[in-house]
């Protein structure tokens, strides 16, 4: 323990300020909020799952269009096809060679029945491996020269879309081998067999089809989206449920909601709801016991006040109508203290809901601030008060806090040990360091607390019995409150610098840990 460094004596001429037991916070002005973005707008759960559910179903029905056209135009083309491959099979086997040039064997009713087509126009042609014209239409188009392994492939029937006349038309040809016993190796002598016809009964053929499959669909499209609708008020019907169940209830029923009622989905926000409304139990149980107690300890003072001002009305003697008029202020003065350690007490509790902004501040510059604060109370009650600063440089010691609120807990440390400290003795403030920890003690002269005491003397409205020193019982539960925020133990030891058994004084001692630095960008 550190002999005492520094008294805080004031220079001549100069009075102590006054002490404040309560400083009252700093109204600031009216700002009002910014509005709302956008992406904090409340949005309609039915409608979001609606859109989600909709819009892929809009977006795909194009695209199934798209495919079910594609689809009906193959469907429509193969059996139109086959029947060119058929009529180019017969046109090859009426190839005939004769003294070495290829001929074609065909009658005129085959012709006929080959062009007989109510709908499309049909073109055939017949050249020669030199592609000399042979027979039928000399304006059909040869095909592009391919490879000689596939033009080799004699009777295989190939397909193409090409165009005649400015028409697009579908050809259907095929290399007929003239010399099927000419040597392997050698360049067959192959004839070009080529059978089009236009694509008007493809088309209608494909439209048909069509027809057939969106028709339906768009009959189907209005069910579907009616079912949807009536699935999803159907099964978030339970919200509703859930909904008017807390609307029914009464405004102080904050019972839990039986999450055995609600569908397995919204169990866990049930559950945090039931969370929150636990919590709000306790504060509003917090609250009424606080209001309660603040009424129980008011009665005293203010019942004080008026029999002490109807004693000074039925006063004449001047003398005692003065003894009167200080017993009034003195009670005044007693529920004006009760009032601002009330207030005090449940800013302290209200401030983590409220958002406690701490910073960095000097422990050592806040507690002589402080001290300062109470000289002339200490000159009132004939008690020296005194204040020890670290052996450290004292810009070295600091925390993480808000000054304002630690100067209130300090405040009623010192307040206390001054009330409780017989005339004649001492109170020390002490600030020091313990390794990575900031350490706040006040130490006094006076009864001292009693080991079973010490869990409860942090307990509002307590009061140990056999003293007779005037308190509201509140001082302890604002440091507690206090301490809690900032993250700080407060503990409770006998003086070890006080040898007289009848005044073993106490020592109150707040561990603060250290502040936490953000990491260094340039790290």
């Amino acid at each position: 323990m550190s002999e005492r460094s520094a008294r805080l004596d004031l220079p001549p001429g100069q009075e102590p300020a006054a002490p404040a037991l309560f400083q009252p916070w700093q109204s600031e002005p009216y700002v009002p909020p910014n509005p709302e973005p956008d992406e904090n707008i409340r949005h309609s759960l039915f409608g979001e799952i609606l859109d989600w559910m909709l819009a892929p179903l809009l977006l795909l029905w194009p695209m199934s269009i798209a495919i079910t056209y594609l689809v009906a135009k193959s469907i429509a083309n193969q059996p139109f096809d086959d029947a060119l491959e058929d009529r180019v099979t017969v046109l090859s086997q009426q190839i005939r060679t004769v003294a070495g040039q290829p001929v074609v064997q065909l009658p005129g009713s085959a012709r006929d029945v080959l062009r007989a087509d109510d709908v499309d126009s049909v073109y055939f042609q017949i050249s020669d491996p030199a592609g000399q014209h042979i027979d039928g239409d000399r304006d059909l188009p040869r095909p592009r020269d391919g490879d000689l392994e596939e033009r080799g492939r004699s009777g295989a029937v190939l397909f193409r879309n090409d165009s005649i006349h400015g028409a697009p038309v579908r050809v259907a040809y095929s290399y007929v081998n003239l010399d099927p016993l000419r040597e392997r190796g050698a360049v067959p002598g192959l004839a070009l067999v080529q059978v089009a016809e236009t694509l008007d009964k493809r088309a209608h053929l494909a439209n048909e089809i069509i027809k057939g499959v969106i028709l339906p669909q768009f009959i189907i499209l209005p069910v579907i989206l009616a079912l949807v609708w009536f699935a999803l008020s159907r099964g978030l019907s339970p919200l509703a449920e859930l909904q008017q169940r807390i609307r029914a209830r009464p405004q102080d029923d904050l019972s839990p909601i039986d999450p055995r009622q609600v569908p397995e989905e919204i169990s866990p926000l049930v559950g945090s709801f039931n969370d929150m409304l636990e919590r709000l139990a306790q504060t509003v149980e917090m609250q009424k016991r606080f209001i309660a107690d603040a009424a129980h300890q008011m009665k005293t003072p203010l019942a004080g006040m008026r029999m002490q001002s109807e004693l000074a009305l039925r006063q004449v003697d001047p003398d005692e109508i003065h003894r009167s008029l200080e017993q009034l202020a003195k009670s005044s003065e007693s529920a004006t203290r009760l009032v601002n350690q009330l207030l005090a007490l449940a800013r302290a509790e209200n401030q983590p809901h409220a958002g406690l902004a701490f910073e960095e501040l000097d422990l050592v510059q806040l507690a002589r601030a402080t001290v300062q604060d109470w000289v002339q109370a200490s000159f009132a009650h004939g008690i020296d008060l005194g204040y020890e600063s670290p052996n450290g440089p004292p810009d070295d010691l600091l925390i993480a806090g808000n000054a304002l609120m630690l100067r209130e807990l300090l405040s009623n440390l010192i307040d206390n040990a001054l009330r409780y400290t017989p005339r004649g003795g001492s109170v020390t403030v002490r600030v020091r360091r313990d390794g990575a920890h900031a350490l706040l003690e006040v130490e006094d002269t006076g009864p001292g607390i009693a080991p079973a005491e010490r869990a409860h003397v942090f307990e509002r409205f307590y009061r140990i019995l056999g003293t007779n020193v005037q308190g509201s019982g509140l001082g302890l539960a604002i440091v507690r409150e206090i301490a809690q925020q900032h993250g700080a133990e407060i503990d409770i030891f006998n003086n070890p610098r006080s040898h007289s058994p009848k005044f073993p004084g106490s020592l109150f001692r707040l561990t603060f840990p250290p502040p936490v630095h953000e990491p260094d960008d340039a790290d």
